[in-house]
């Protein structure tokens, strides 16, 4: 089977994966063991200790890489491990160049924990991909990229920003947590390093906490997973395993996701009550036609301002909300609805967060897999 020939559907299920040798099980089985036995000091059959490798986690190290066009891929215990083993590349005096609207996560990583190892971190507005080159430093080794942006769904053109990487020989990741594989593939667009919170919607189900890096080069790929194996943030087997049987149906899962989303942004978008709707699938959207260029689709997470709204009022929307769960985390089979300022982006000040547009009367939904008219029957009856 020549794997590379495979379109997306069916790597999502066979990309990077064969019946187990022992006794032909169709799915890998869970290799719940913390070492192996060998014949002779470093005699074994290719697994010694399950840090630095296991049977389970390479499967779904094997499938991430397949469904990315990657050709090296690495699991950790969650997506903040795997930005960490990322900015372990670097050095002090180093340079990162990120945009302005990310994960408040990836925020608290960069400012309070590496900041104080001297490697320094610039934030700025990458929609425009023209004024992103300005910024760029003797001292810049690494551009980090989010698109779409959470939460305020920026789009930025990874094509461009590879090329400005490329020209001044920086490294350029790409957060592909939003769009997932399913929608756009950054290595194909010139990324180094594709990172994924595969708690998300690789997983799909919200009961595994998993992070994932893809690359093409080997060198890279070596100097990852020696951090790797060094700081030992891996992801167990039996995370392995259920982020593995969720990218089984990634595909399936996507589609709903983003014919649900569209559906969502177009109600919010002729609401009444509504003043502003995110989402990269709408004429107005300012990068619409670069995300029609690399997208797919356009997915299924929307944020949104409620007309004349404030702290309060945005907390009375989603604490009113029933079958919309009031929960950190995005892209499970269920829909969530989250307060970006005071959730998932509270570890940004309230003035930095506010200069990229999260203010305090915006909305996150992580739009699910339900009936579509059910999830807006209970938007409207949030909003009312």
């Amino acid at each position: 089977m020549n794997e590379k020939k495979l379109n997306f559907n069916s790597k999502t299920i066979h990309g990077g994966q064969k019946p187990d040798a022992a006794y032909g099980s169709v799915m890998p089985p869970i290799y719940q063991t913390s070492t192996f036995a060998q014949t002779t000091p470093g005699g074994h059959k290719g697994y010694e200790y399950s840090r630095s490798a296991n049977p389970t986690r390479t499967a779904l190290e094997n499938s991430l890489a397949s469904i990315e066009n990657g050709n090296y891929g690495l699991a950790f215990s969650s997506g903040l491990a795997a930005i960490d083993a990322v900015i372990k590349l670097l050095n002090p005096g180093d340079e990162v160049l990120s945009t302005n609207d990310l994960y408040g996560g990836s925020y608290r990583l960069f400012k309070q924990v590496f900041e104080k190892f001297g490697i320094s971190f610039k934030f700025i507005g990458m929609h425009n991909a023209a004024d992103i080159e300005s910024n760029i430093s003797s001292k810049t080794k690494l551009i980090w990229v989010e698109t779409p942006t959470n939460p305020m769904m920026n789009v930025i053109d990874i094509l461009e920003v590879s090329k400005l990487a490329k020209k001044h020989k920086v490294l350029l990741a790409v957060d592909n947590t939003f769009a997932t594989p399913y929608l756009q593939l950054p290595l194909d667009l010139g990324a180094d390093i594709v990172m994924h919170s595969a708690t998300k919607y690789l997983g799909g189900h919200s009961d595994v906490v998993v992070g994932a890096l893809v690359v093409k080069d080997k060198d890279l790929a070596d100097k990852l997973y020696f951090i790797q194996n060094a700081s030992g943030a891996v992801c167990g087997p039996m995370d392995s395993f259920l982020t593995l049987r969720g990218i089984k149906t990634l595909h399936v899962r996507m589609q709903r996701h983003c014919e649900n989303g569209r559906a969502i942004a177009h109600f919010l978008a002729n609401h009444s009550k509504i003043e502003k709707v995110f989402w990269p699938g709408f004429k107005e959207h300012p990068n619409h036609e670069i995300a029609k260029s690399q997208m797919k689709d356009f997915g299924g997470m929307i944020s949104f301002i409620p007309k004349g709204s404030s702290y309060e009022d945005a907390i009375k929307i989603v604490e009113s909300l029933n079958l919309f769960t009031l929960a950190e985390s995005l892209g499970g089979v269920e829909s969530l609805a989250g307060h970006p300022a005071s959730m998932t982006h509270a570890s940004i000040p309230k003035e930095e967060r506010e200069k990229s547009g999260v203010v305090d009367s915006l909305i996150r939904l992580s739009v699910g897999i339900e009936d579509a008219q059910d999830l807006i029957a209970d938007l409207e009856q949030a909003i009312q």
